[in-house]
């Protein structure tokens, strides 16, 4: 072999090397999660308990408008790798709930992936997975950012698309109406995979929080800048970085 080709084949293995070992480092996350338990791998979905969290203030009592993001860890073993989130309000005065979430077996059975959800229990868990808040807004700033969020929903491009990986699903939802609500203030964690989809012809967006920017190949590979994500860089839908705002690490299938 010519010495020319053999430095290029030797420099192309030494990538391949690198890559694949990013890729070994970013599983390390979720293989970890699998292993410490904290993920049902026994019990059947349509087994699993519903309950609530009871992160929720009883509609009956709080008169005052609320507006709240969930994330649970999604179904089986996809939740070491990511989470399930939905968005839930309540005007001010209002008796009930309504929940916005995209739901993937919905769109598999030829449905509406989007859906809206009146009366809902905004705190149940997610197929036995208890949920995390991972926002909240109550009062004149809640009510506010309803009719912003009910019209964001309105306009989400993909209600009828679900892809578990990169997008558009779930994660990819909220994260858009995040970012057409910037007061949301929604920093989503790194295991809400599909959150960087950000469409088949567009590269550079806000942040879901609305603070900073993010460069992403298709949610193959991709970069945050933000006050409050931090810096996260993104390979395979996976995200690793450091939340400076909150002086904590940002880690592929633990979240923060």
């Amino acid at each position: 072999m010519p010495a020319v080709l053999a430095d290029q084949f030797r420099r192309a293995w030494w990538v391949l090397a690198a890559l694949l070992g990013l890729v070994a480092l970013l599983l390390a996350g979720p293989l970890s999660v699998l292993a410490s338990g904290q993920v049902d791998l026994a019990t059947p979905w349509y087994a699993a308990q519903p309950g609530r969290a009871g992160l929720a203030p009883d509609p009956a009592t709080e008169r005052g408008a609320v507006v709240q993001v969930y994330g649970a860890r999604a179904v089986r073993w996809r939740g070491a790798f990511a989470i399930h989130p939905w968005i839930a309000v309540k005007p001010e005065g209002a008796t009930a709930y309504t929940t916005y979430q995209v739901i993937g077996w919905r769109a598999m059975r030829g449905g509406r992936a989007l859906v809206v959800t009146e009366g809902a229990e905004p705190d149940r868990h997610w197929y036995g997975a208890a949920p995390q808040l991972l926002v909240e807004h109550r009062g004149p700033a809640a009510q506010a950012l309803i009719e912003r969020i009910d019209a964001a929903v309105q306009r989400y491009p993909w209600p009828d698309a679900y892809r578990a990986w990169p997008g558009p699903n779930s994660n990819t939802f909220v994260a858009w109406v995040a970012r057409e609500v910037p007061g949301l203030g929604l920093d989503l964690p790194p295991t809400a995979i599909g959150k960087d989809w950000l469409g088949p012809a567009t590269l550079v967006a806000r942040a879901p929080s609305g603070t900073g920017w993010q460069l992403s190949l298709w949610g193959l590979a991709g970069a945050t800048v933000a006050r409050e994500e931090g810096l996260e860089l993104q390979l395979l839908g996976l995200g690793v970085g450091v939340d400076v705002n909150d002086a904590r690490l940002r880690l592929p299938g633990w979240g923060w």
